[in-house]
């Protein structure tokens, strides 16, 4: 069978196909009775033989009592949970990591013990689950409770019931205890049905001292002091929510609240000497909150969400319900120290933790595999929040990064359907990455833009309203839009046949979008045009094309271009390998994907390329600064992939002396110095060398109109912001002068003078490439009390082209003393992109794997970072052939890590490029600078 003859009528059935036997695949491994090869600790078969927990048992309430010793750094607590028993069982299989089970008990309906016997519990610990035998048989349809006590100590990493500590300015480290159990640790904090479909409610009671405050999803409903100095703080039963949204904190933190129009109190939780910090947050998340409410038409239904700024935490947030959870850098702003992107940072993070309160919280997906329903929405929605709520900040020209950053992840062989099959906690973890996040938001948007803004909104509200409090999969969506929207399609069927000429056939979004989520990749829209007939062709975008790749993909996809003779959008579905299309008239040019609203790359044939080209060069407002950012993008991607000469790209970009707007203009010089990078790791020195005079002749004019204030929009400040980075990096004398002054002046005031925000970054780097000025900067790290500060010092710190000093600074970041650990993923990654630092940092890597590992778990944001962060610098056979050589060393460790597989392919992408293009520039440049 080829490709052109797949019927698409019958992916609707192949898709269920595809799911019942995936379904079935996991299902055999399920059992009732003992498998001989599953053996339990105490060497008993465990009764149980599938990583996901059996349904026959159903938590409904969870009563927990904990109590964390900040002294010992251990916890104690106890749960009684009650359950609802499907199927008559003697077992209770649920899970449990790292905890000491003291006493496991079932009770009946009235409390009462159903064995005079101390029960025993069965471990096993490569699924994280433990196991009951009940001698009385449980009865289906009976109420029962689990009653157990366990214990601890409080976790060294950044998962589960974990401790986190902070210095005041005095030097004294104080500890708290914290939480994060996404996805899969809340079984390392109590024993639980630690699986997104069992939702349950909690009444949770915390103990602490006196000099503590204890925090949790829900209010405070009580205190009651129970002898020897500890207090009992009980909370308001939750409402219904999956355990990884469970959340507790206990801390010495202070807060400033607000309240909403439909009175939600919202409180924003930091160290006490950062609490000047946090007014920016309350204001937002005051703002955002009553966007949402509106937005979906469904109140926020818990009475309080608290926001709290962790001194170490992984990732940047946690959409806890009521008590969401931040990285200190991604929730306090100072308006002394944080830049325009800094606010922009902030803003957008707590605008994706207050859309999971609905997107995650209140609708869940039912397994992992359909992550994307969360963080798909949540990232996407954090650009139509912050464009209502925000516009002077202009997220929309974030939008197109966003995108630009899916369509590289998933233009390599080693992408991943969006929905994808997920059973371990290490696959589950690996689920959480560009492709839920950013590709899940771009077809958000291109789903949004087809439907129109009315049809889309009221289609997600139906899919909250009829999910809410339970659990959904990806066809649920589609379902509700497809409700929602059949009524406005109907109402504009002319318009739809008309604008979309789609051949008169009924279009069914369910068939559209499955083409989406189940396959991988992008597509890649050919075009070429001979009169008024455009032919249009589709196939797969990669970058490295293997050689038996049979590119059977098929997309459906809303196209949408422009010509010289039409300032409106024509819109069309392309639901064949192969289309002709027929325009009204003849025309100069044509450009497909109006403003990147769809996810795909457009490649013309020579005369379409050379039109753009020359309209750039005559009249480049004639396309809106998405098309033209866009464009630039579309052209390098296809350079990588081999399918356009970079001579033309190149060409391309040469109307960027006339461009004034930053999307383009950044788009442009940022393939321009990530070439530079490239090369000058190759310590080729005649094209690096011609490469930083071109772009520092070429863009002068640019560099040299930045003003080192903190002046203009947030999109002149990002500009500005990029633009003497890098014109100090290539060591512009003008560039390097001025920061020089400023720096020199900020360490005569001994740090107490505030620098333009936007540049500081640049000026700390500058200063940082002599000794003294490295040697303040290190002392500067250790007292500062704002982490945006220190993430600009550690920057300028790894950017020393000292091999010694980078060093002392992965040490420094591996002690976890001085630099936290939290930082030890970014900083690997600040050293190997330092030419000085590359080979110095995968060395480390590979030495002290093992402990990296114990830091950051297998699949882990922190492991794949730092992965990714050092392998990807390489661009020669040799290097490949080492990397390679180093993961083959650790198969067993790794063998189910898709990012190794990313990691080595963007290393082939690198030597491929290298191979295509170097003599190319070469020679290019020799002909501008001649």
């Amino acid at each position: 069978n080829t490709c052109e003859n797949l019927k698409w009528s019958l992916f609707p059935k192949i898709h269920t196909c595809f799911m019942l036997v995936s379904s079935f695949c996991v299902q055999s491994s399920d059992s009732n009775s003992p498998a001989g090869d599953n053996l339990a600790t105490n060497g008993l078969p465990f009764p149980w033989s599938k990583v996901r927990l059996p349904n026959y048992i159903v938590p409904v309430h969870y009563h927990l009592l904990i109590h964390p010793n900040l002294t010992t750094l251990r916890f104690n607590g106890s749960v009684k949970i009650e359950i609802d028993v499907k199927n008559n069982t003697n077992w209770v299989v649920l899970h449990s990591k790292n905890l000491k089970i003291f006493t496991a008990t079932v009770l009946d309906e009235h409390e009462a013990h159903l064995s005079d016997k101390v029960l025993s519990v069965l471990e096993y610990p490569s699924h994280e689950q433990i196991a009951i035998f009940s001698p009385k048989i449980l009865t289906s349809g009976e109420k029962y409770f689990l009653y157990l006590e366990f214990g601890a100590p409080l976790s060294d990493g950044f998962y589960g019931f974990y401790k986190s500590t902070y210095k005041t300015k005095a030097g004294e480290t104080r500890i708290l205890a914290s939480t994060h159990f996404e996805p899969t640790s809340a079984r390392m904090a109590l024993p639980c049905f630690d699986e997104p479909i069992f939702k349950a409610n909690y009444t949770v009671r915390i103990r602490r001292g006196p000099s503590h405050i204890a925090l949790s999803n829900m209010p405070l409903e009580q205190t009651v002091e129970i002898g020897n100095g500890l207090f009992e703080d009980q909370f308001e039963v939750s409402v219904k929510m999956s355990s990884y949204l469970l959340a507790f904190i206990v801390c010495d933190f202070r807060s400033v609240s607000g309240m909403t129009a439909t009175g939600i109190n919202i409180s924003i939780y930091a160290v006490p000497e950062k609490w000047h910090q946090t007014h920016y947050a309350l204001e937002a998340a005051l703002r955002l909150m009553e966007f949402y409410e509106q937005y979906f038409n469904i109140l926020y239904p818990l009475p309080k969400l608290d926001l709290i700024a962790i001194p170490d935490f992984q990732s940047g947030a946690m959409e806890n319900w009521g008590l969401t959870t931040y990285r200190e850098t991604s929730l306090l702003y100072d308006p002394d120290i944080s830049s325009a992107s800094d606010k922009l940072w902030v803003t957008m993070v707590i605008g994706h933790e207050l859309a999971h309160q609905w997107f995650g919280n209140l609708v869940t997906m039912e397994w992992w595999n359909d992550i994307w329903l969360n963080e798909g929405f949540a990232r996407y929605m954090e650009f139509v929040s912050l464009e209502a709520v925000y516009p002077e900040l202009k997220v929309e020209d974030h939008f197109l990064d966003t995108c630009f950053g899916a369509i590289g992840r998933d233009s390599l062989n080693s992408s991943r359907p969006i929905s994808s099959l997920a059973e371990n906690p290490t696959q589950i973890k690996e689920m959480f990455d560009t492709v839920s996040y950013d590709k899940g938001a771009c077809i958000l948007h291109m789903l949004r833009n087809f439907l129109t803004n009315e049809g889309f909104q009221n289609g997600i509200i139906r899919y909250l309203r009829r999910f809410r409090y339970s659990n959904a999969r990806n066809e649920d969506l589609w379902d509700s839009l497809i409700k929602v929207c059949h009524f406005i399609c109907c109402l504009f069927l002319s318009y739809i046949y008309n604008s979309y000429r789609f051949a008169g056939e009924h279009i069914d979004l369910k068939k559209i979008m499955y083409t989406w989520t189940i396959q991988k990749g992008i597509p890649l829209i050919t075009v070429k045009r001979q009169g008024r007939k455009l032919y249009i062709g589709q196939e797969r975008f990669l970058k490295i094309v293997l050689p038996d790749d049979p590119s059977c993909y098929l997309w459906h996809i809303p196209l949408a271009y422009k010509t010289s003779h039409s300032d409106h959008e024509v819109k069309h579905i392309l639901t064949t390998k192969s289309d002709v299309l027929t325009l009204d008239e003849e025309v100069d040019w044509v450009k497909l994907n109006s403003d990147m609203n769809g996810y795909y790359i457009v490649h013309y044939d020579e005369e379409g390329w050379n039109a753009l080209t020359e309209l750039l060069s005559a009249n480049h407002t004639a396309l809106s600064f998405k098309d033209r950012a866009s464009l630039i993008h579309n052209a390098f991607q296809l350079v990588t992939a081999g399918r356009l000469s970079l001579n033309r790209a190149l060409d391309l970009i040469g109307y960027l002396k006339s461009e004034t707007h930053n999307v383009p203009l950044l788009q442009g010089l940022g393939y321009l110095q990530s070439f530079y990078k490239l090369i000058d790791k190759r310590n080729i020195a005649d094209v690096t060398h011609n490469l930083k005079t071109y772009i520092l002749q070429y863009f002068r004019d640019v560099i040299d109109k930045q003003s080192w204030s903190d002046d203009g929009m947030v999109s002149d400040r990002r500009l500005r912001e990029e633009v003497l980075s890098l014109a100090c990096d290539f060591d512009y004398p003008p560039c390097l002068e001025k920061a020089k002054q400023l720096y020199n002046s900020w360490v005569e005031s001994n740090g107490t003078i505030s620098l333009p925000t936007d540049v500081s970054e640049t000026v700390y780097m500058v200063g940082a490439q002599d000794d003294s000025g490295w040697a303040y900067l290190l002392e500067k790290y250790g007292v500062s009390m704002c982490e945006t500060e220190k993430s600009k010092f550690l920057s300028a710190l790894a950017s020393s082209k000292d091999s010694e000093k980078l060093s002392r600074l992965l040490h420094l970041g591996m002690d976890g003393t001085l630099i936290k650990t939290q930082n030890l993923p970014s900083l690997i990654y600040m050293v190997a992109r330092n030419p000085v630092g590359h080979f110095l940092a995968w060395d480390f890597v590979k030495k002290h794997w093992n402990e990296l590992v114990e830091k950051f778990p297998l699949g882990s944001f922190g492991i794949r970072n730092i992965i990714v962060g050092t392998v990807t610098q390489f661009s020669s056979t040799e290097e490949l052939r080492e990397v390679e050589d180093f993961f083959k060393s650790i198969t067993e460790q790794v063998s189910e890590l898709r990012v190794i597989q990313v990691a080595t392919e963007n290393v082939e992408k690198n030597i491929m490029w290298l191979s295509r293009n170097l003599e190319t520039m070469r020679t290019w440049l020799q002909q501008r600078l001649n």
